[in-house]
């Protein structure tokens, strides 16, 4: 079994994308190829291979083995349209590639404020010490971002939804003004996935997963990934070389495993989080559910005209109370664990207070804000535990 040019749904890509007979050799799925060292039949050999183009050719360990070009392979063919694939060590690894890849010296960045905070801390940090300068855009500003694109702007950075906050961004109305006037669009789809948002389709330069997340799904690998419309791939892919980007073919091979149940795993995390969101929506110590698939998230109108599905990230506003009373209902959950990073099959709760990483926007709550990530338990059993944690709340807050 191997790639098929037929058109097929996603559930069929991601079990079928990347498994070239070359790279599989008759086996279900590519082994793990690990190498430092390539040997090459004689001097001729190699001088001549180092003038041939490296793409998907044996020629040192740093440019990929076909465990990493297969896992690069079938995310390429998840985005339609898309040119190719550079895959890095971290999420964080790629977005930081993927920038660098598109701003130099004396640029301006347009970053939504609702970015994940190390984007932020890469924009104060390593931009700025580049000399890139970087603005920050209200998340529903949409259009209006045309007024923002100065003389110096290269580059328009979206996370849609935001990470803590959740709002929806229009991201076809920015692409569209982005590409009016020359300046390049990345978003990190680590959320929704190619699957529930194709991000080239929309419009996109450069879409970035923290493959950690959904495309592992098991919590035991950091992966990122960037994944580039025609005309921006060699350069991403020659700024990732000069910056000795490679991830290894182990984590590529756990990669690999984990996409082919992704399509699954993402349905069954959709149901499960819509279920114990609209449930959150019906407590009294709830004040607001900031879930993209409820009318009470910011761009939800946005978020049924453009998305395919939702995935198990979402936070909720408490009514009332403060940090000891929100320390308290997290305490006291059972099934969900305390912990960074989320896309796993453990529900995972922690507190989220998208205040701190605000620059241009303000966001007034009723309470604190708590975010969960559902994984794939029992729903039934995680809204019990859910109900338990509010109780502790509520009795804290007394």
């Amino acid at each position: 079994m191997s790639d098929t040019n037929k058109p097929v749904g996603d559930a069929t890509k991601v079990v079928l994308a990347g498994r070239r007979p070359e790279w599989t050799q008759g086996i279900v799925s590519p082994p793990v190829w690990r190498a430092s060292t390539i040997l090459y039949d004689s001097v001729g050999h190699l001088r001549e291979s180092a003038t041939r183009d490296t793409h998907h050719r044996l020629f040192y360990g740093r440019k990929g083995t076909p465990t990493q070009w297969s896992l690069a392979d079938a995310l390429t063919s998840l985005e339609s349209g898309a040119e190719g694939t550079f895959l890095y060590c971290s999420g964080v690894a790629a977005i930081a590639a993927a920038l660098l890849s598109v701003l130099s010296p004396g640029d301006e960045l347009l970053l939504v404020d609702s970015a994940y905070d190390p984007t932020r801390g890469m924009a104060g940090g390593l931009l700025k010490r580049f000399g890139i300068t970087t603005r920050y855009y209200d998340p529903m500003i949409g259009a209006g971002i045309a007024d923002l694109i100065g003389e110096n702007t290269r580059a328009i950075f979206m996370e849609s939804p935001g990470s803590l906050s959740f709002e929806v961004q229009d991201v076809p109305a920015i692409v569209a003004a982005a590409k009016a006037r020359g300046v390049t669009t990345l978003l990190d789809n680590t959320w929704a996935t190619p699957l529930f948002f194709p991000a080239i389709e929309r419009g996109v330069d450069l879409t970035i997963l923290a493959g950690t997340k959904y495309v592992v799904g098991h919590s035991d690998v950091m992966l990122g990934s960037v994944t580039a419309a025609p005309g921006h791939f060699k350069k991403l892919r020659e700024t990732s070389f000069q910056l000795g980007q490679v991830a290894s073919p182990d984590d590529c091979w756990l990669g690999s495993r984990g996409l082919r149940t992704m399509a699954v795993r993402l349905a069954q995390h959709q149901s499960s989080a819509l279920q114990i969101a609209q449930w959150l929506k019906t407590r009294p110590e709830v004040a607001q559910v900031l879930h993209p698939a409820l009318p009470d998230c910011p761009g939800h109108d946005l978020f049924v005209r453009d998305f395919k599905g939702s995935s198990g990230l979402f936070s909720f506003v408490l009514n009332g109370g403060d940090e000891a009373s929100r320390a308290a209902l997290i305490d006291t959950l059972q099934l969900f664990g305390i912990g960074y990073s989320w896309g796993g099959f453990e529900s995972l709760a922690i507190p989220a207070d998208p205040h701190r990483y605000r620059s241009v926007t303000k966001r007034d709550a009723a309470g604190p804000m708590v975010r969960l990530q559902i994984g794939l338990e029992d729903p039934a059993d995680l809204i019990a535990d859910l109900e338990v944690g509010l109780a502790a709340f509520s009795a804290a807050k007394v």
